[in-house]
């Protein structure tokens, strides 16, 4: 390998591979690396030697989804009529009807759609269906499909009717019936109202009707929800704080008023396994619903929208602390960021405990570079007074300086990361856009020059894929010599796909 003949791949994989399976041989990353590259029949005897019966049927349906997308729809449903439990060989089937239709064959997704077994699963198999026809163009035959959920949703009340009305609220939304898309996203709200808010139900079927709704321009439903259910109290001719109660919902994007802080009820705290916390006693949202609105929103709508959004989002946070209040907290401040908003986004970054202040800071100065303000990033950066919160902003935006087609800038201020280990990290980032940008010789040498083992090698690895095939095979075989076949797999599933089962093999000889 050092002086430049190009080895055999597969050998080197295989010298490097030791013969103690693990855990992750037959569940995990390596049964689906098998099945995207062509040995769908090996993973499935992997799988297949799990004793315990459910997790041998999850992981089958996770094989099912990986044919699948790889584009083999015979393979991936043989393996799904093979799943032991029918509940998960129903959820298979429901995967695969919306790929048949996609794949052109909408007759065998309609016989499959007819074939699942409990009818919990007919509404979002015909609603997928559905979708997937309204994305190809044919509105009508997707409005039939779509009317054939709503009438099962309709006849069988189950868990999940919410997540099946509001992809029909896009099916509708895609096809232009607009007001029927309206009328769908009155009875998600209606429905999620009718549960108890602090049970077990996760009522993210309203938050993706809201996410739509306000990416659109439209706040009317979410201003009606923050309105009428956080302030009840509040007597029909006053305002809050400059809302006119009475006409919140017709008012255009240049609503001025905020919610006043001291009104919004704090959110309690809970533990990962006890339910959800809505936003008050009495209202269908909490705040990871919220935050999964501002993190939907914020890649779709426009900056006005967004920081309208925004200021209604900050008003309800207060000065409070709980798992709920710092996830939507964190969703506003980088949204805010993302929209030139440094110095909002910093003032409620002060909010939160001094250990969690600095790594929001560094989120911030990431947000601001991606989002162009390189020169703001940049002294935001090197104010955080944490050194390794420090390094981590600077390293956003080495990154960033790289990948807007200025990597000598970016490659002079990594000198200023203090720790070694934190500049190699920002060096992958400046060799992968020199290799992209055309100057690979330059790249490479750059990788050569970071001093972790495990660093060059991810650096070495991003060269793979922007070299010449036989240079490729020359550097993934270091990579493997460096840091091992793990690091290089991912990327061997394209360059050399016989690798995947190359390593199997030789770990279960």
């Amino acid at each position: 390998m050092p002086r430049g003949f190009e080895p055999c791949l597969l050998a080197v994989v295989r010298l490097s591979v030791g013969r103690n399976p693990g855990t992750g041989l037959t569940d995990g990353w390596l049964p689906r690396a098998l099945a995207r590259t062509g040995h769908l029949v090996r993973a499935a005897e992997l799988v297949f030697t799990i004793s315990d019966e459910l997790q041998q049927s999850s992981e089958l349906l996770e094989l099912v989804k990986t044919a699948a997308d790889a584009g083999d729809l015979y393979g991936a449903q043989a393996l799904a009529e093979s799943i032991p439990l029918r509940q998960l060989q129903d959820q298979a089937l429901v995967t695969l009807v919306p790929a048949w239709a996609r794949a052109g064959d909408r007759d065998g997704a309609v016989a499959l759609a007819e074939r699942i077994r409990y009818p919990h699963n007919w509404g979002i198999a015909w609603a997928m269906l559905a979708k997937a026809v309204a994305d190809s163009g044919d509105a009508d035959e997707a409005l039939r499909f779509a009317a054939r959920a709503d009438d099962e949703v309709t006849s069988y009340a189950v868990d999940g009717t919410e997540q099946v009305l509001a992809l029909l609220v896009e099916v509708a939304v895609v096809t232009g019936d607009h007001d029927r898309a309206a009328v769908l996203a009155d009875r998600v709200e209606d429905m999620t109202r009718s549960r108890n808010p602090a049970g077990w139900s996760e009522p993210r079927a309203l938050a993706a009707v809201l996410a739509r709704e306000v990416s659109a321009g439209d706040l009317s439903r979410l201003d009606a929800l923050l309105r009428t259910e956080l302030w009840p109290s509040v007597g029909a001719d006053a305002t809050l704080c400059g809302w006119a109660l009475g006409d919140a919902a017709g008012q255009d994007m240049g609503l001025e008023g905020d919610l006043d802080e001291n009104d919004a009820l704090p959110l309690s705290s809970r533990s990962p396994l006890s339910p959800r916390s809505p936003l008050s006693s009495r209202s269908p949202l909490d705040a990871y619903d919220l935050a999964w609105v501002v993190d939907a929103v914020d890649e779709t709508a426009d900056r006005d929208v967004a920081l309208a959004l925004a200021d209604r989002v900050e008003s309800l946070l207060g000065t409070g602390g709980s798992p709920e209040h710092d996830v939507l907290l964190r969703s506003v401040t980088l949204l805010l960021a993302r929209h030139g908003q440094a110095e909002r986004a910093t003032v409620l970054a002060a909010r939160l405990d001094a250990d969690l202040r600095v790594g929001r800071q560094a989120e911030i100065a990431g947000e601001l570079a991606r989002h162009g303000d390189l020169e703001g990033a940049e002294e935001m950066a090197r104010a955080i007074t944490d050194d390794r919160a420090r390094a981590r902003a600077l390293i956003q935006v080495v990154a960033e300086l790289a990948r807007r087609g200025d990597p000598g800038r970016a490659e002079a201020l990594v000198p200023s990361i203090t720790d070694r280990w934190a500049q190699d990290e920002a060096l992958v980032a400046v060799v992968r856009e020199l290799a992209g940008q055309g100057d690979p010789g330059r790249a490479e040498a750059l990788a050569r020059s970071i001093a972790h083992r495990a660093t060059r090698a991810r650096a070495l690895a991003a060269l793979v894929e922007l070299s010449e095939p036989s240079h490729a095979f020359r550097l993934a075989a270091q990579v493997v010599a460096l840091d091992g076949w793990g690091t290089v797999l991912p990327l061997l599933e394209r360059i050399a796909p016989r690798a995947v089962a190359t390593v199997v093999d030789q770990m279960t000889s």
